[in-house]
This record gives C-alpha cells, sequence and structure tokens, in this order.
C-alpha cells in the first residue's frame, strides 16, 4: 500500500514540472491582454482600465483662447509708418513674423504678419490705430480650443501608460513572437506621442502669442502719374492711338467680304422680283386687259 502512494506522489510531482512552463507564458500572455488598451494599436479586444490611472477630463486647465487679427491703415508716408510700428512691436513685445512690400502706379503697400503675446494684443491694436494712420478696416477673431486641448493632454497622458506598461512586458516576454508584437506597439505608441506633443505644443505657441495682419497703404494721387510723362511722348502715344483704331477699323471692314460680294447679287434679284411685281398689277389694272 505504502508503495502505491509513492507511486501517486511521483507521477503528481512529474506532472507538475512539465506544467509548470506553460503557466508562465500564459501568465505573461494575460498580463499582455491586460494592458492593451480598446483604442490601442494592433487590437480590438475590450479591456477595462483603473481610474486612478486616468486623467479626469474635468481637471483644472487654463482657458485656451487664440486670438487673431487683421488690420488695414492708410498712412502718409511709408517709412515713417514703418518706423512708428517698429517702436510699438518693442514695446509690446511683439515681433514681424513677415513683411511684403509693393510698390505700383496707384499706392505703396506694406503687408506685416505680427506676433504678440496674448495679454498684450488688445493694447498693440489701439496703439496701431491712434499714432499711425486712419483705420480702413479692422477684424479682431477669438477662438477657444479649450476642449481640444484637454482631450489632446488626457490621450497623451493615457498613451504615456500604456507605453510604460508595454516596456515593462517587453522585459518579461515570454517568446520572439510576443517580444515582435511588443515592439510593434511600442512604435505605434512612440509616433502618437510625438503626434500629440507636436500638437499641443502648436496650440500652446498660437495661445501665448497671438497674430495680427497690419497693411500699411499710401495711394498714389493721380496727378503724380501723368505729371512723368512729357507732351511729345503724349502726343506721340496719341497718334499711335489713333493709327491703331483706324487699322480696327479697316479690318473690320475687311471682315465683312463676304458681304460685300454677295450683296450685289442680293440687290439684283431683289430688284428682278419688284420689276416683275410691278409688271404683273400694271397688267391686272389695265382695262385693255379684260374680257
Amino acid at each position: 500500500m505504502k508503495t502505491l502512494i509513492f507511486f501517486f506522489l511521483l507521477l503528481t510531482l512529474i506532472s507538475c514540472s512539465k506544467n509548470e512552463p506553460f503557466a508562465v507564458k500564459t501568465e505573461v500572455n494575460a498580463s499582455l491582454m491586460e494592458v492593451i488598451p480598446e483604442d490601442a494599436p494592433g487590437n480590438s479586444k475590450s479591456v477595462s482600465v483603473k481610474s486612478d490611472t486616468v486623467p479626469a477630463k474635468n481637471d483644472s486647465i487654463a482657458k485656451k483662447i487664440i486670438k487673431n487679427g487683421e488690420m488695414g491703415l492708410a498712412v502718409a508716408n511709408i517709412n515713417e509708418a514703418k518706423s512708428k510700428v517698429d517702436g510699438i512691436l518693442k514695446k509690446q513685445n511683439a515681433y514681424t513674423q513677415s513683411e511684403t512690400f509693393s510698390n505700383t502706379e496707384t499706392s505703396e503697400d506694406l503687408n506685416l504678419v505680427i506676433r504678440v503675446p496674448h495679454e498684450n494684443f488688445d493694447q498693440l491694436i489701439s496703439s496701431f490705430a491712434d499714432g499711425i494712420g486712419a483705420v480702413e478696416y479692422k477684424n479682431i477673431s477669438s477662438e477657444d480650443v479649450t476642449e481640444e486641448y484637454t482631450d489632446v493632454a488626457i490621450k497623451l497622458e493615457n498613451k504615456r501608460i500604456y507605453l510604460e506598461k508595454y516596456r515593462n512586458l517587453l522585459k518579461n516576454a515570454a517568446t520572439t513572437k510576443d517580444m515582435l508584437e511588443i515592439q510593434e506597439n511600442i512604435r505605434k505608441l512612440e509616433d502618437e506621442i510625438d503626434v500629440a506633443e507636436g500638437r499641443l505644443r502648436f496650440i500652446d505657441d498660437r495661445v501665448n502669442y497671438s497674430t495680427l495682419r497690419l497693411s500699411l497703404s499710401k495711394e498714389k494721387p493721380r496727378s503724380s502719374v501723368t505729371s512723368k510723362i512729357g507732351f511729345g511722348s503724349r502726343f506721340t502715344d496719341s497718334v499711335a492711338q489713333g493709327w491703331n483704331i483706324f487699322v480696327s477699323f479697316v479690318l473690320g471692314l475687311i471682315s465683312l467680304w463676304p458681304f460685300f460680294i454677295l450683296a450685289p447679287f442680293i440687290i439684283m434679284v431683289y430688284r428682278k422680283w419688284r420689276g416683275r411685281k410691278k409688271s404683273t398689277f400694271n397688267d391686272s389694272s389695265h382695262p385693255n386687259n379684260k374680257d
């Protein structure tokens, strides 16, 4: 009897030792499935995440307001106006992002793209309106991006949590297949984190520095355009213009040549028809033609 009991105990120990590797592998795979979120790359299974690892959506986040504007000023002198603009920008800690100048026969135009700290935006607008020139137009807009910023920040924090769990799983990967799968998910999460961080940086930049498109315009007097042209040049231009009109008239007549060719035949046919009609009318009205 003792020999039989010893034999069964020996079989039990051998069975446990054979099943131990399978148990370890199952534990690793179960841990892998536990950390993969519902929206994680390469996974379609639903997984619950503890609430203490996810930031609440109502966490205190400062308002994110993007302010932009467009403004047009009529000035007497472009260079003087530009100097005044530079002085105001220095006082308001603003800077010129881009500058475009155009000089036409009717006006001089200087277009500036200005970046200014959001707290100085309104003061900058007032300074331009009061001390540089006459305001031709002004458009100011505000966009609240707090909700978008909050959503991106929460998703970014979640992805960082999952990334850390994937890295811990990679250390305990049981097979090469599990290792490759975890590394691929880590790569995708890192790419998504870079995109989210870039979006947050872009929003912060637009919030912290407002954008103003400023246009300085000087209209040239009409007399100044024609005064530079002498009488001889204007006389020559008038003769040339008259000749061009005459040539255009002749060419217009030439383009009607089919009508000139057909007109004599039309007139001849019309006269014959009128003659026959008149002759018929006279014959019918003469008394001698009656029976």
